[in-house]
Formats: C-alpha cells, sequence, structure tokens
C-alpha cells in the first residue's frame, strides 16, 4: 500500500514539475516574442523595395521579394561609414583610458593603506546619487572652456571614469585573500606588479564584462555626443541616426531608413550573443563576496 502511495506522490510531483516547466516556456516564449518582434519587424523593412512598403496601405509581416536595395542606399546617400568610423574610434580609446582610471582606483581602494580611505569612497559612492543629467552642464561648460567642442577629445574625456565600475573592481579584488598580498610584499614585488600579475588576471572576467558594457555604452550614447558636437564630421552611429531621421532621406525612404538602423545595431547584437555568458558571470562575480 505505502508502495502504491509513493508512486502516486511521484506522479503527481512529475506532473507537477511539466505543469510549472510549460507555463515557464510559454510565458518566457511570449516575452521572446514581444521583445524581438520590433527588431524583426525593423529587418523586415529594411529587406522591402521602397515602391513595395509604399504600396502597403496594411502592414505585411512577411515579403516575397526581400531587397538589399535599401542597405546600398544607406551606404551611399549618408555618411554611414564615417559614422561607424567615428564610434568606433570613441568607443575604443574611451574603454581603453577607462580601463587604466578604473583599475588603478578600485586597487587603490581595495589594496592600498591611506588616510581617509573609507570617507574618500564613500564620497565616491555618494556620486552614484546624482543624475548623470545634472552633470552634463557642467561638463559642458568645461569643454566648451577648454576649446574642445567638435573634437574626438571633447567626447572622450567626460566618459573616461565611472564610479560603478570602480564598485564593481574594487569588490572582485578584495576577494582576492590578504594573505597572496602580504606574501608577494615578503618575496620583493612592488604593488604595480602584483595588479599585472596577480590581481588583473584573477579579475579577469570582470574585467572583460566591464570592457564590453563600456564599448556598449560608447555605442549607444547620444546626450553628450550630440550636446558637444555639431560638425558632422564627428558625429557618432547614435546622432547620425537622429540626423537621418530628421532629413528629407529618413522620412522619404523609410525601409533605407530601417536599413541603416539594423547596420548599426548588428555589431551589438553579435558583441553580446558572443560574451552574454561572460557578462553574467562577471556581474554576479562582482555582487558576491568571500
Amino acid at each position: 500500500m505505502e508502495n502504491i502511495n509513493y508512486e502516486k506522490i511521484e506522479k503527481t510531483a512529475r506532473l507537477k514539475n511539466i505543469l510549472q516547466k510549460t507555463i515557464t516556456y510559454l510565458l518566457l516564449g511570449i516575452w521572446a516574442i514581444i521583445v524581438l518582434f520590433p527588431f524583426y519587424w525593423m529587418v523586415l523593412t529594411s529587406l522591402k523595395g521602397y515602391s513595395t512598403y509604399n504600396s502597403e496601405y496594411i502592414p505585411k509581416f512577411f515579403t516575397l521579394s526581400p531587397t538589399i536595395e535599401n542597405y546600398i542606399f544607406a551606404f551611399t546617400e549618408v555618411p554611414l561609414a564615417s559614422y561607424f568610423a567615428n564610434t568606433l574610434i570613441f568607443a575604443l580609446v574611451t574603454t581603453a583610458l577607462m580601463l587604466v582610471v578604473i583599475i588603478l582606483a578600485a586597487f587603490a581602494f581595495s589594496r592600498l593603506e591611506f588616510k581617509g580611505r573609507s570617507l574618500v569612497f564613500t564620497i565616491f559612492l555618494s556620486l552614484m546619487m546624482i543624475p548623470s543629467e545634472l552633470v552634463v552642464i557642467t561638463n559642458y561648460v568645461t569643454i566648451t572652456d577648454w576649446g574642445l567642442r567638435n573634437s574626438f577629445l571633447g567626447l572622450i574625456l567626460p566618459s573616461v571614469t565611472s564610479v560603478f565600475y570602480i564598485y564593481l573592481l574594487k569588490e572582485n579584488f578584495e576577494q582576492i585573500p590578504d594573505e597572496l598580498y602580504k606574501a608577494a610584499k615578503v618575496d620583493g614585488c612592488s604593488d604595480f606588479k602584483y595588479l599585472l600579475k596577480v590581481m588583473i588576471p584573477i579579475c579577469q572576467p570582470t574585467i572583460v564584462t566591464i570592457t564590453i558594457l563600456k564599448v556598449i555604452e560608447c555605442w549607444n550614447s547620444y546626450v553628450w555626443p550630440r550636446l558637444i558636437t555639431d560638425d558632422p564630421n564627428y558625429y557618432l552611429v547614435s546622432n547620425g541616426i537622429q540626423t537621418i531621421r530628421e532629413s528629407g532621406f529618413g522620412r522619404e525612404n523609410i525601409p533605407a531608413m530601417m536599413a541603416a538602423v539594423v547596420v548599426i545595431s548588428i555589431p551589438l547584437i553579435v558583441l553580446y550573443l558572443i560574451f552574454h555568458k561572460k557578462i553574467m558571470a562577471g556581474v554576479s562575480r562582482g555582487g558576491t563576496k568571500g
């Protein structure tokens, strides 16, 4: 009798588990469709011919005659390649400078003993409470007074540090045992060498995560580049797309406009698909201690 009861309990638990998984995957599937549909619609529109798109009184969810003429048109009618090059320079240089700043700052806060370290770090953390919009005006006045408007230096300088990334990396550095640092000091290892040879390799997943997130942030940057540059030679992809949208080209030829947006979105999508596991691992590692 007991065996029969155990079998019933096991069967009920199995059915309950299957039901829970079914509901979970169903909800995730619905959410995935909602999230991915705008991108699908963007790609679909970019593959429709100009005349085909304008002749559709009721939008169709597919096309029987896809074309790449919109992508060719997007590169020939607007300086899309120039926007790409500007954004690539901005993202790579900004990320490289920021890594130097945050790694040194995180090392100082996590390993070096100096007066007022806790107070200074608390002040640093309090800066996270200040909305970034409030700092934009100060940065704009400073960059303008230095004569750096419409230059890559003016674009890059306000973005070469991040309190959040310093905090995230500091938490990772503090997970490395103090005994390892003391042993290195006994062996005559300098702080800088210890940082390069020990701490950076150990915390590589988090550093890779920060690098990827910063590149994505730079690629999507809009407000500051829009404010500090009015020269098309320094436009980034986000500002370039806005300019295209506001021009006659973007308003008249919607499929070509969508093609330009698809081209600009692809690098970030590929970057995230390749490194999304490292991003999640790095963030979760930074949030745990011990």
